[in-house]
């Protein structure tokens, strides 16, 4: 799905970019043509990804290293990508902490710390790139969920509701903007070999998977492939949708 010969460059910004799922979207969509603004706390792994990125074939990003829990900040930084680039097409909301814990032990702090970064950040974010993306008339806005906040999960009480509040935030603004050519939708990631998986036992792993239509766990390249088809040209007429890449965990 590379942008053929002639027509515009992408313009791509990837929260949370440095490792993990958010890294292989951005490796994706830059493969795809992209030009890819990688986005995370610290700049130095951004540094490696976008020297990665340039020595595959040429492929361009730049780097901007925010707190997307710093809402100024997130906002200021999305609304300079297209200042800086001449436009703003994608926008790939991926950031995201844990704070597990039991509702009856959950601090107010782990719960307002996880909706801040996981939720309210993707809020201003969107926000922020909405304008750009209405005149070009084309935008792509991907909110990375969880199967979490599609059926719960104990000790995640913060996490859940963060992932499904991103549900209807995501359904809001496909409503709002679908007349101008900008879509939303929500990849929801089942188990996937991250570094939130990488800490669990191995027979936890093996029970999980044991009830899965396809029997294993997901990798970060699951993710992006969703991610690439709902960013693309191709993808005008899919929004408002949440798509489980979970292996069939959840059915949703």
């Amino acid at each position: 799905m590379g942008e053929a010969s002639g027509q515009v460059t992408r313009v791509a910004l990837v929260t949370g970019a440095s490792r993990g799922i958010g890294r292989a979207i951005a490796l994706r969509l830059a493969k795809d043509g992209r030009h890819v603004v990688l986005m995370s706390r610290s700049a130095a792994p951004l540094s490696d990804l976008k020297a990665e990125i340039e020595a595959k074939g040429g492929g361009r990003a730049t780097v901007r290293a925010v707190d997307v829990a710093d809402g100024k900040a997130l906002a200021a930084a999305v609304e300079s990508v297209a200042e800086e680039l001449g436009r703003l097409d994608i926008l790939v909301n991926n950031a995201g902490i844990t704070k597990d814990g039991l509702i009856l032990r959950m601090s107010d702090e782990d719960w307002g710390a996880v909706i801040q970064t996981n939720l309210t950040a993707a809020f201003v974010a969107c926000r922020s790139a909405a304008r750009p993306m209405m005149r070009n008339r084309f935008g792509r806005i991907v909110n990375i969920a969880s199967t979490s906040g599609v059926v719960g999960n104990a000790g995640q009480s913060n996490y859940a509701a963060a992932k499904a509040g991103l549900t209807g935030l995501t359904k809001s603004i496909a409503r709002e903007l679908g007349g101008k050519g900008i879509t939303a939708n929500v990849i929801a990631p089942g188990f996937i070999t991250t570094d939130m998986t990488d800490h669990l036992p191995q027979e936890v792993k093996e029970k999980v998977t044991a009830t899965m239509a396809v029997p294993r766990l997901g990798t970060p390249e699951d993710i992006a492939a969703a991610v690439a088809y709902v960013t693309s040209d191709e993808a005008g007429f899919l929004t408002g949708q949440t798509i489980c890449v979970d292996g069939g965990l959840t059915m949703c």
